[in-house]
């Protein structure tokens, strides 16, 4: 058992260091700001005019949109794995993040004038993909944790497919979409930062409340039960808010794979499985990660710029084998 006050000071801990990182990556690019300069910039007037319009038009808002992406994702994947008692359960190999992609792909290649309703289409794909996965999943003792990674394996397939399918006959508008299909945070400002930070202000007050409902549905249907509570109703619900944050995380900048993954396990490792820690340390974690993979895919190879999505799936593909060899599921 995590002790409870070590474990709010981790998470403490780690949301002052992801801070710390995002000023030091505000910094960093092929116009090197330092930390004292960018202090200046962000609370007074007295800045230049050149990093005044890096710092708040173009860094600022990558490095924000960032954090709150890999904030969403992280938590989407830890009540997911709540859900399915399944620690390999994340949006991406359960298909939610595929399924949204491909209806936001159906708005950015076949209706380009009815852009507004992205975050509505992400949500209703991820949604649908989510419900065939659970429908293929489902038994009579429950949700089988292989079936899950198989149904979502198909789910993916399937929209593959139907992306590469709009690939092809929209052609001539894909290269627009190219970038976001990969995952990358490149020209992102604040039009995209604004489009997903009141959803997921909406997402995460949403998680607060919903981390009674984990903690007791991670301890089985049986205990759930004999507490009075409706297992089934609050796998939906949970369910859907998991959803929520990565439909619109995909809205604002695409397919972002293994952070769900890959962060609800280390902060599992750091503070236990209570939700109550769990859920803010995933939170801070997914923020921290995913700002880290963008600012290394921007900066390590310069002039070449590497997208977030590509740095995670590099990242998170060999610890799922891990996980796999290790049967952690």
């Amino acid at each position: 058992m995590m002790n409870k006050p070590r474990s709010g000071a981790i998470v403490l801990f780690t949301f002052s260091l992801t801070i710390l990182a995002a000023v030091i990556a505000i910094g960093l690019g092929s116009v090197t700001i330092p930390v004292p300069e960018i202090i200046k910039t962000l609370f007074s007037a007295t800045s230049t005019a050149v990093h005044d319009t890096i710092i708040w038009d173009i860094r600022l808002p990558r490095v924000l949109l960032a954090m709150i992406i890999g904030a969403n994702i992280a938590i989407s994947g830890a009540l997911l794995q709540a859900v399915m008692g399944n620690p390999l359960a994340d949006p991406g190999l359960t298909g939610v993040t595929s399924g949204a992609a491909f209806f936001v792909l159906i708005i950015m290649l076949a209706a380009p004038e009815y852009t507004q309703f992205i975050p509505i289409a992400a949500f209703v794909g991820g949604l649908l993909a989510a419900t065939i996965v659970y429908a293929l999943a489902w038994r009579r003792n429950g949700i089988s944790p292989i079936t899950i990674i198989l149904s979502g394996v198909a789910v993916n397939a399937l929209c593959g497919g139907g992306i590469g399918y709009l690939s092809i006959i929209y052609s001539d508008r894909l290269p627009s979409a190219v970038q976001w299909l990969n995952g990358s945070l490149a020209a992102k400002g604040n039009n995209a930062l604004f489009m997903v930070f009141p959803y997921a202000i909406v997402g995460w007050i949403l998680s607060i409340f919903a981390i009674r409902k984990a903690n007791i549905i991670r301890m089985g249907d049986q205990v759930a039960s004999n507490l009075g509570e409706n297992v089934n109703r609050i796998r939906i619900l949970l369910s859907i808010l998991a959803v929520f944050l990565a439909a619109i995380s995909v809205a604002a900048i695409g397919m972002i794979g293994f952070v769900g993954l890959v962060v609800p396990h280390m902060a599992r490792l750091l503070v236990g499985s209570n939700y109550k820690y769990l859920l803010p340390m995933s939170m801070a974690l997914g923020a921290l990660v995913l700002m880290l993979a963008d600012t290394g895919g921007r900066t390590l190879f310069s002039p070449l710029e590497i997208p977030a999505g590509i740095l995670m799936a590099v990242i998170g593909g060999p610890y799922f084998l891990y996980l796999m060899r290790k049967g952690k599921f």
